[in-house]
């Protein structure tokens, strides 16, 4: 396998590590109203688990609260006991028509839990970015041991493998930095 393949295959598993990263923060709950909260919901209909997206519109008109909208106003009931199971601790209100969610505002405690929450994430995306590295330096050595590639080009593959990692772990910190300043402030 060419430098070029080895990069660009480390370069798109490191973004997908990030990109997962990017998509737990969403549902770690700061004191305002972000429909992420609720998007990983799945609710029992129709005889199987289904995404709440899937099944409502969800916006946050207020920065205290979250409406779903059903498309189907028979789910309503499915929804409500969806999210009154989720262990999110919320108190769902329905008027027959939507449900409405009031975001109760963080206690400190909850706010250290939760940014103790974003630290193990963004450790995990950290750990899965290494692990691309450690491939993408073996996949290297591999291809320098079998004589496809010279020392100097391994070398400098791992270099600009290295470049990606601390590309990729920055990118991982800024997002924690961003989401426990947002559970902090609420």
């Amino acid at each position: 396998m060419p430098a070029d393949d080895i990069l660009l295959d480390a370069e798109e598993r490191m973004e997908k590590a990030v990109e997962v990263f990017r998509h737990a923060l969403n549902g770690i709950r700061t004191g305002r109203a972000n429909p992420g909260i609720v998007d990983t919901l799945r609710v029992e209909v129709y005889g199987s688990p289904t995404p709440i997206k899937a099944l409502a519109n969800v916006g946050a008109p207020e920065p205290n609260q979250i409406v779903v909208r059903p498309f189907d106003p028979g789910t309503l009931k499915d929804i409500e006991k969806a999210i009154q199971a989720s262990g999110l601790g919320f108190n769902p209100q329905s008027d027959g028509r939507v449900i409405r969610i009031i975001i109760p505002p963080l206690s400190a405690d909850v706010r250290r839990k939760m940014t103790a929450r974003i630290k193990e994430l963004a450790e995990e995306a950290r750990v899965a970015i290494r692990n691309v590295r450690r491939d993408a330096n073996k996949a290297a050595e591999g291809e320098e041991a079998g004589g496809t590639m010279t020392e100097d080009d391994s070398t400098q593959c791992k270099d600009e493998v290295q470049e990606l990692t601390k590309k990729h772990e920055g990118l991982v910190g800024d997002l924690a930095r961003t989401k426990e300043a947002e559970v902090m402030e609420g």
